[in-house]
């Protein structure tokens, strides 16, 4: 482990102390071999004057939610030493009480709540102090030797404290160790706190954090040599099975109660990590360190070749964990939320791409580490009932309560073909917007742009080739873990052709765009809507299909035989819970198709303005793309939960359909 210290750099963060302190954190925050998605904390102590002029001594620790990796100015807490020193001084202390008084003595009250180790950093004597949860000390100390070992590696520059709860209770744990002791005569330069994480300090920003990257480096180097070779990870060859990863994706679901995606690592270290022979004992005793308990439950399921028996195994475990524990909580959702899949690699799930992917991160990290503790001599971390304790913990329970309200389809996986204009893109867009993850198929380039613009994958496809379909169709799978939603929109209007006159290349191109590539998308997307949550195909007809016109054999037989389609494969998947419905837009003119010049020809041709032309429905009512999107999404939706077969129209009313 390196120092990432550069002097241009800290330079640009300011040489007050403050800035210092944000420069520092962020370079604990970029080495995830330190620290993970909020983890860790650090801060400063300063001398400044409050509103009125009046000197005040500050504790300037890392706000509740602040990543150290993206952390500034604004992120840190300015808490009263003199509170915080006080409060060190009790005998006990709720954690409501330790969150009121700590929240009454900042300065400015409208900063982000303090740390819940403040007062431990308070009562610190150094100016600067920084913590982490760094893998190698995690490793070096999830041993019951653990104690022995941080001796043989740092001798007496560290104190050892044994496991205690994070907060209050450490806090007052260290305060009384180090009570009347003059921690900078003994030459004492960190806490090591085992089962947990590091503590080191100093006066000065760049020594206290140096002293971490040396101190961390030193637990390495003691790792690497006793575990000798078998500290290389092993690696192993993927096995890729697709439909067993949504089969498993939706296993995962119904335990947690609504959709999850999943990130699949299946990379050589991964999949090596799931063959070792006693992965499921050994990578199933607990997390890398307590704070990742809230995020990844105290344990990973292990899945051998029956998916839903082990994971209804989890369940079974996690509910007699609870049971074995609990004293008046309620019990959070059975499911797990990482995989050891066993020859496939591991599988992190969450509501959204984000929340999947930071479980992701720890599960990696997660593994290198208990590969390496089980390889110097055993992996042991916390006992149960002490991951309980956190994970049931109010305080960190409420990190992950603060999230935005959950969408309609958070967490579905939805392929929208045709989706680069019109109304393909109003449904990929209406789909998204209520949480949906959305790949966009389209054989214009345009589709990737235009799904970046509304946080979606967009990929170059033409639908009537059936390889390049399948391809996209497996890396949507192989990216989120299923497919729930299809919407099967790509089409084309042929030239208009009276029968005598239809030549067979414009007959033959309508039938494979508005026919045979949809069958075909079905055919290749069924067996993963199977394993999909709530599943629902939509296809997308034409008012045609009840009310053709002359010119248009083409066009309208091949949108009438899509309905046909439609109906059988409503017969056909019913049985398995996956819906089939096809929706009849008309008169949609705000597409690329109908130009203002188009618009006004065929307004000419009826005798109308062309705002009565883009009206001559019953309702008077104007139908836009983002109807037939709106009207797509809720079909996808609950709302339509128990309908299959169906055709709906979407054309403002039209007398020759009614």
């Amino acid at each position: 482990m390196q120092s990432l210290w550069n002097d241009q750099e800290a330079a640009s963060f300011g040489t007050d102390l403050l800035g210092q302190r944000v420069y520092t954190s962020r370079l604990l925050g970029r080495n995830p071999e330190l620290v993970l998605h909020g983890g860790g904390n650090t801060s400063v102590k300063i001398e400044e004057n409050d509103f009125f002029g009046e000197p005040v001594s500050l504790c300037y620790v890392k706000g509740s939610g602040w990543d150290l990796a993206t952390i500034e100015r604004g992120g840190f807490a300015p808490v009263r030493m003199s509170a915080l020193l006080k409060m060190a001084e009790l005998p006990t202390m709720t954690d409501e009480d330790m969150v009121l008084q700590q929240r009454a003595a900042m300065t400015n009250p409208n900063a982000p709540a303090a740390s819940i180790e403040a007062i431990l950093h308070a009562i610190l004597p150094f100016r600067f102090v920084d913590h982490t949860h760094a893998n190698a000390i995690s490793a070096l100390t999830c041993h019951a030797d653990g104690e022995a070992r941080v001796s043989e590696v740092f001798g007496s520059r560290v104190l050892t404290v044994p496991y205690v709860m994070p907060g209050f209770i450490l806090a007052k744990t260290v305060y009384d160790l180090i009570k009347g002791r003059d921690l900078k005569a003994e030459g004492i330069e960190g806490i090591v706190l085992l089962k947990h994480g590091l503590f080191t300090f100093h006066d000065d920003a760049r020594r206290s954090y140096e002293l971490m990257i040396e101190m961390v480096t030193q637990a390495e180097e003691y790792l690497a040599k006793t575990a000798g070779a078998s500290a290389a990870g092993v690696t192993g060859e993927p096995q890729e099975d697709l439909v067993g990863l949504a089969k498993l994706r939706k296993a995962v679901s119904k335990k947690r109660g609504n959709a999850q995606l999943a990130k699949l690592d299946a990379s050589p270290v991964a999949v090596g990590y799931s063959n070792q022979p006693d992965v499921a004992t050994y990578g199933t005793r607990g997390p890398l360190t307590p704070d990742h308990s809230i995020r990844t439950k105290r344990t990973p399921a292990f899945v051998g070749e029956d998916i839903d028996a082990a994971i209804q195994k989890f369940s079974d475990d996690y509910t007699s964990y609870f049971t074995r524990h609990a004293n008046g909580q309620t019990m959070l959702d059975t499911a797990p939320r990482f995989v050891i899949w066993q020859g496939k690699g591991l599988v992190s799930f969450g509501d959204t791409l984000k929340d999947a992917g930071i479980v992701s991160d720890i599960a990696q990290h997660t593994a290198a580490t208990v590969q390496l503790g089980q390889a110097v001599g055993g992996w042991e971390p916390l006992p149960e009932k002490d991951i309980f304790e956190i994970e049931y913990w109010d305080l960190e329970q409420a990190k992950l309560r603060k999230g935005p309200a959950r969408k309609v389809h958070q967490g579905k996986v939805a392929i929208v073909t045709g989706s680069a204009a019109g109304i393909g893109f109003a449904c990929a867009e209406s789909l998204a917007e209520q949480g949906a993850t959305v790949v966009g198929l389209d054989l214009n380039p345009d589709i990737v742009d235009g799904m970046a613009r509304i946080g979606a994958a967009g990929k170059v496809v033409n639908l009537t080739d059936d390889a390049a379909v399948q391809a996209a169709i497996a890396e949507t799978v192989r990216n989120y873990g299923g497919i729930d939603i299809v919407v099967s929109n790509a089409g084309i209007f042929t030239a208009g052709q009276y029968l005598e006159d239809l030549e067979s290349s414009n007959w033959d191109k309508a039938l494979a765009v508005n026919l045979t590539s949809h069958q075909r998308l079905l055919k290749f997307t069924i067996p993963y809507l199977k394993q999909g949550i709530d599943s629902s195909i939509i296809l997308v007809g034409s008012r045609n299909v009840k009310a053709p016109g002359p010119g248009a054999a083409s066009y309208s037989c091949s949108k009438a035989a899509l309905t046909q389609l439609c109906r059988v494969a409503a017969l056909e998947l019913a049985p398995v819970g996956v819906r089939c419905n096809i929706i009849h837009p008309d008169a949609v003119f705000d597409t690329k198709l109908w130009t203002p010049e188009a618009l006004q020809r065929s307004a000419e041709r009826y005798n109308m303005t062309v705002e009565e032309y883009k009206t001559r429905n019953l309702l008077k009512a104007e139908i836009k793309s983002k109807d037939i999107g709106n009207m797509v999404s809720a079909m996808a939706s609950p709302l339509f939960a128990k309908t299959t077969g169906a055709q709906i129209p979407v054309d403002g009313g039209n007398d020759r359909v009614i």
